[in-house]
């Protein structure tokens, strides 16, 4: 009897006891310390980095073609995208007004050719019936005034032959550069004039192509003070070469130069027209296509670091420093993008060798311990070139 309240006492100090335990455990809770985060050292280093500007295709001459005289189209001499030589026959236009006042243009001039004959006979003649005697100096006066008066007719009708046969010769329109036919959107019997909206066609010399694309003014500036010419014309030509990226995606095998740059800002865009030119020998680019230009420049001895390193608040863009005891220090750093999403460049705020974080920042507060877990620099500082 004795020894089961012993044994019952026991037991129910044992669970009181366990009781106790657990609820002194609940209440302390885990003790979490330092957390991992991998830095790396920032080093600086020279880049051949690109910036790219889309940009659109013209040729050197895109002239639009059209009728200087109205009328129906009778013939078309060529085909919609033909290379065509300066000269060459494209259309004829049918309108019989113009060749039938040509025609009378021409009866005209053989009257008048007539007339000033028989003026001039009647001078032969007069002249001697004056030295007789027989007719006066008057009628002698009067017949000169009469061949002067037929050789202005005369003139008269040939300058109006000739003005008609200019407008018959407008019914026969030629290419008046070589290059390559656009769309032919007039058929035959089409009636056209000088005042339809489209053309008949349009000749592009496309033997090279320029390139148009837009620099803002912080770009231009950049640019033109990228060297110590101070003649604009020589540091245009100073410019290093453009690719000319195509809409498939491929490079165009032959770089451009930078010619123009206008010398005005566009108010209502406030960036400035540069002009590419790029050989087209074996026309691949036409007229109306459409590119993206890349400009390569060297920025020398930049200290670069992962977008992933950063965050940003109101515009603004911070970094986690890590100081010698493996706290963490808040900076605001000004950065660059580099081509392929992936990399800063700093101009402000971390310096050669400094470490920092590169994962899990949006989780980190200022003077924060961590356990740095450095992550070798080669494996992070790589970028396409």
């Amino acid at each position: 009897m004795f020894s089961k309240k012993i044994i019952s006492s026991i037991a129910i100090i044992s669970f009181v006891g366990l009781l106790n335990s657990c609820g002194s455990s609940d209440s302390a809770g885990p003790v979490m310390g330092p957390q991992k985060y991998k830095v790396v050292s920032t080093i600086s280093q020279d880049l051949d980095l690109y910036s790219e500007y889309p940009a659109s295709l013209e040729g050197m001459q895109d002239v639009e073609i059209r009728p200087k005289l109205d009328g129906y189209i009778e013939t078309i001499y060529v085909d919609e995208g033909a290379a065509v030589k300066k000269g060459q026959k494209l259309f004829k236009i049918s309108n019989p007004q113009y060749e039938q006042t040509a025609r009378n243009a021409e009866a005209s001039v053989q009257v008048a050719k007539v007339a000033l004959e028989n003026a001039e006979l009647v001078v032969e003649k007069t002249i001697p019936l004056v030295k007789k005697g027989i007719v006066s100096e008057y009628d002698l006066k009067v017949a000169k005034l009469d061949v002067k008066s037929k050789e202005a007719a005369l003139a008269q009708a040939q300058a109006t032959l000739a003005n008609a046969r200019t407008n018959v010769s407008y019914l026969t329109i030629a290419s008046p550069i070589e290059g390559l036919l656009g769309e032919l959107p007039h058929k035959l019997g089409s009636y056209v004039s000088a005042s339809t909206q489209t053309p008949l066609t349009t000749v592009s010399n496309i033997s090279k192509i320029y390139a148009y694309f837009s620099l803002n003014e912080k770009q231009q500036l950049r640019y033109l003070q990228a060297t110590d010419e101070t003649d604009i014309e020589k540091r245009i030509k100073s410019f290093p070469p453009v690719e000319l990226i195509l809409a498939d995606g491929s490079v165009y095998p032959q770089k451009g130069n930078i010619e123009t740059i206008s010398g005005q800002v566009n108010s209502s865009t406030g960036s400035f027209s540069v002009r590419v030119t790029f050989d087209n020998q074996y026309k691949i680019l036409r007229s109306g296509n459409s590119g993206t230009l890349r400009i390569y420049n060297l920025e020398e001895n930049v200290i670069t670091i992962p977008q992933n390193a950063t965050f940003e608040t109101q515009g603004k863009y911070f970094a986690f420093i890590v100081n010698d005891d493996n706290t963490v220090r808040l900076v605001e750093v000004k950065v660059r993008p580099v081509p392929g999403g992936q990399f800063y460049i700093v101009d402000e705020g971390i310096k050669e060798g400094q470490k920092i974080v590169i994962e899990g920042v949006s989780t980190l507060k200022d003077e924060t311990t961590i356990v740095p877990e450095v992550v070798d620099t080669k494996s992070i500082y790589t970028t396409e070139k």
